[in-house]
């Protein structure tokens, strides 16, 4: 297959073109050129804004693309953009939006795709499932091939997961300083961290697959922890026998920083377990392999292999310590 990334240097999207590139597809991406592109002789790159109109009208009428996979589409008038430009002249529109989308606070734990979506906390998820919604009715009024893909928290070999400071090596930093560690709640809610490999299995059969248009798939691991489990585990693969987790509220770091607590409260806050029925069925090769203790060791390890790579965010490690410090001072009786 011929295959157009929009996007395809990002931690899903990477693991994504490799998996692609593996099976003997052919790729190209369009990037805005900020990052190293691969080499591959199947590969080609093209540096353009994908909100260029006239960029996605010269990709389409030089190359017949089976597929098209956008990994960055964040508002309606880019969907709207993208079929407009691709109508009629590819197989298949692959589309990620967000497990964040997902009814938030949720009817109940388990999540399948005819969960409703609702989202009244985060601006980012309601951005997706009004993007949801252009696609939808582009597939029911004029049959546009469309896939829509809905991820969970996935991280790869250059990602370490944080709910409360983004996905950097920050976390990691403050375990082996000895400083304590923030997980939300009363850190026992549910989740599920998502290997990049294991989910571009799963992605990439859906190419050409028949069944997938006009659908819409999660594609998440079948593992569950619990936050409080996320961050041990990430602690014995940094080395760090004991860490101090402090349970904060998080309303209360919502209230704090208003940003972080949208991707609390409009995601991370709630017990949430992916029923993964459906894109095995349409996948039948798609099964997590890696689980979460392997892929943060392959994580920190990466990290630890240039000392460059180990950046602690001054504001990051701040906006922690802050709330911290504010959840402390409001229960100065109780331990934390």
């Amino acid at each position: 297959m011929n295959i157009l990334f929009i996007g395809g240097t990002g931690n899903i999207s990477s693991a994504c073109v490799e998996l692609c590139l593996a099976r003997g597809h052919r790729v190209t991406l369009l990037t805005r050129g900020q990052r190293d592109l691969p080499q591959h002789p199947r590969l080609t790159s093209f540096i353009g804004d994908r909100n260029n109109a006239e960029v996605l009208r010269q990709l389409v009428e030089s190359t017949r693309f089976d597929v098209v996979a956008n990994f960055v589409g964040y508002t309606p008038d880019q969907v709207e953009r993208d079929i407009a430009a691709f109508a009629g002249r590819i197989g298949q529109y692959v589309f990620i939006s967000s497990a964040s989308a997902y009814q938030k606070p949720p009817n109940h734990y388990v999540i399948t795709e005819s969960t409703p979506l609702r989202n009244p906390f985060w601006q980012y998820s309601r951005n997706k499932i009004a993007c949801e919604d252009v696609l939808v009715r582009a597939y029911r009024e004029n049959g546009f091939p469309m896939t829509i893909v809905r991820p969970t928290y996935t991280y790869g070999p250059t990602w370490i997961p944080c709910a409360v400071g983004g996905h950097g090596y920050t976390v990691v930093g403050r375990m082996r300083q000895g400083k304590p560690i923030i997980s939300h709640g009363d850190g026992q809610s549910l989740w599920v961290m998502t290997h990049n490999s294991d989910f571009a299995v799963g992605f990439v059969g859906l190419f050409g697959a028949g069944a997938a248009i006009g659908e819409a798939f999660h594609i998440t691991s079948d593992e569950v922890l619990t936050w409080d489990e996320i961050y041990c585990t990430m602690a014995r693969a940094a080395g760090c026998d004991d860490i101090e987790l402090v349970h904060i509220p998080s309303d209360l770091i919502a209230a704090l920083y208003p940003d972080v607590g949208a991707g609390l409260l409009g995601d991370k806050a709630y017990s949430v377990v992916f029923d993964n029925s459906k894109i095995k069925r349409v996948v039948p090769e798609f099964k997590t392999t890696v689980r979460f203790a392997e892929g943060i060791a392959r994580s920190v390890a990466w990290h630890d292999q240039d000392p460059a790579r180990q950046i602690i965010d001054p504001a990051i490690d701040r906006m922690m310590d802050e709330i911290i410090a504010a959840y402390r001072r409001a229960l100065p009786d109780r331990p934390a």
